[in-house]
């Protein structure tokens, strides 16, 4: 078999022997003066208009750089569960894995209808259908922040909303800020890009609120957009109008436009006030990425959306950009795109409101329990469906780290939260609070036994090591 192709920019082979590599050497672990081939690729080699001598299909340079840093950390955990107790996963941010959480009816009706009705079977176009569209803009839009149907690009989910964001925003060898602690598929999405990440802090002892001289400090030229998760996927947090107006004083004052990662947006609990990044700027562009995935509950159906907050047409470009990026997948599942506008219209609050109250009631377990478990800190959320717990770590000896005394509390207890390494932040671990009230009475109770039986306090500590000493 003979392949020939061109390189527009060819590699100077002329001093190559290639007798070298008929004898099945690999030329990718070579560590000789043949460094220029490897670099050159396959295609390079090609371009010589030889044969090929052996099967090499290396995999792409975006493929070796994407990786999932939840995924990787969990693999590596020894994840034992006791056999006298049942498993209960507090780990999975999937509202519809213990089935006490269902859609409402009118989501699936309306889908049963798009089915029904035999006209949604076909290519829709890569954005989207005009009428989900203008349903999702009208979903969306506030007087502060109108939105059109224009303004609007339908994604497979909202991690592909953060992909194309990302892709249209920023290029290999630029930054983009991302909050600590906070979810990782960012990371994963613009690190198999070449574009790297920069993290800005939150503060556990102000509510997860961004510490705005670090996100000052981690801007530079090569800063292309900062995200903003908003309600917080870890945190639970809820941002107030002042401090989202303080977030976008510092994005205004660099010239940095924000990825609104909003697909908590009003899922928050009785007190709180969501606000939509967009509708407090007349001058900072927003990208925000939203989707029905957590609020209606039907994470599975995978749509998503973003919407263009353009303020003076400084998105001109963006808007062309996401538009022909939007044609490498052609847009998503088309019968859930056309179920959009029966979803968006007709799902009543009530439904949304039964949601927050099961949530709500869950965290109020939650943090009633713990924060009785010595060593223990539970940070109270404002909405969405987590919690975080710090754990004074020097008063369990027997652990090393977050990942320890978690790995300790699925060995013991059968009760398995994800360590917050998984969002680059040590000694805390995250509470999923969608599961059934009875399993999360149950796995906090367990929760509790678990730091009793390995809690060493300072008196403690000290009695131990006086009995050490007269022993001797």
């Amino acid at each position: 078999m003979f392949r020939k192709t061109s390189v527009p920019e060819p590699v100077d082979f002329s001093n190559l022997d290639l007798d070298r590599f008929k004898d099945g050497n690999d030329v990718g672990d070579r560590q000789d003066n043949y460094g220029p081939l490897r670099k050159a690729s396959q295609c390079s080699l090609l371009s010589l208009d030889e044969k090929r001598y052996r099967w090499w299909l290396p995999a792409s340079e975006m493929a070796k750089n994407t990786h999932n840093p939840i995924r990787k950390i969990v693999d590596g955990m020894k994840l034992t569960p006791n056999p006298q107790k049942e498993m209960i996963a507090l780990s999975i941010g999937d509202p519809t894995v213990f089935g006490n959480l269902k859609p409402s009816q009118v989501c699936l009706d309306a889908v049963k209808a798009a089915v029904d009705s035999g006209k949604y079977n076909g290519y829709n176009p890569s954005i989207g259908y005009l009428e989900s569209r203008e349903a999702v803009a009208k979903y969306s839009s506030c007087a502060e922040a109108p939105v059109e149907a224009k303004d609007v690009i339908l994604t497979a989910g909202a991690s592909q909303g953060l992909d194309l964001c990302i892709m249209v925003l920023a290029n290999r060898g630029q930054n983009i800020l991302i909050p600590r602690p906070g979810f990782s598929i960012c990371k994963t999405l613009a690190n198999s890009l070449g574009i790297n990440c920069k993290y800005y802090n939150l503060l556990p002892d102000y509510n997860w609120e961004v510490d705005l001289d670090d996100l000052q400090s981690q801007i530079d030229h090569k800063t292309a957009a900062i995200v903003i998760n908003n309600p917080s996927n870890p945190c639970g947090s809820v941002y107030s109008k002042n401090h989202l107006l303080e977030i976008l004083e510092v994005a205004a004052e660099n010239y940095v436009p924000i990825i609104a990662d909003e697909i908590y947006a009003n899922f928050v609990f009785p007190g709180f006030e969501y606000h939509s990044v967009a509708s407090l700027t007349t001058e900072v562009p927003v990208l925000s990425v939203g989707g029905l995935t957590k609020r209606f509950l039907v994470p599975g159906w995978r749509m998503g959306w973003i919407t263009i907050h353009d303020h003076g047409n400084k998105l001109d470009e963006v808007r062309v950009g996401l538009n022909s990026l939007s044609t490498r997948l052609l847009g998503p599942n088309s019968l859930v795109q056309a179920a959009l506008p029966q979803i968006l219209a007709a799902t009543p609050q009530s439904f949304f409101d039964e949601t927050i109250a099961s949530i709500k009631r869950n965290a109020d377990i939650c943090y009633k329990t713990l924060r009785g478990c010595p060593g223990l800190k539970p940070i109270m959320p404002d909405g969405a469906m987590y919690m975080m717990v710090g754990i004074d770590i020097d008063k369990y000896p027997e652990f090393p780290n977050d990942m320890a005394f978690t790995e300790g509390m699925v060995t013991e207890q059968s009760v398995f939260c994800l360590p917050a390494q998984c969002f680059t932040y040590p000694n805390f671990f995250r509470i999923v609070l969608t599961v059934p009230e009875d399993k999360m009475q149950e796995a906090c109770d367990r929760i509790h036994d678990f730091c009793l039986a390995h809690y060493r306090s300072d008196q403690h500590e000290h009695e131990q090591m006086n009995g050490a000493n007269h022993i001797k």
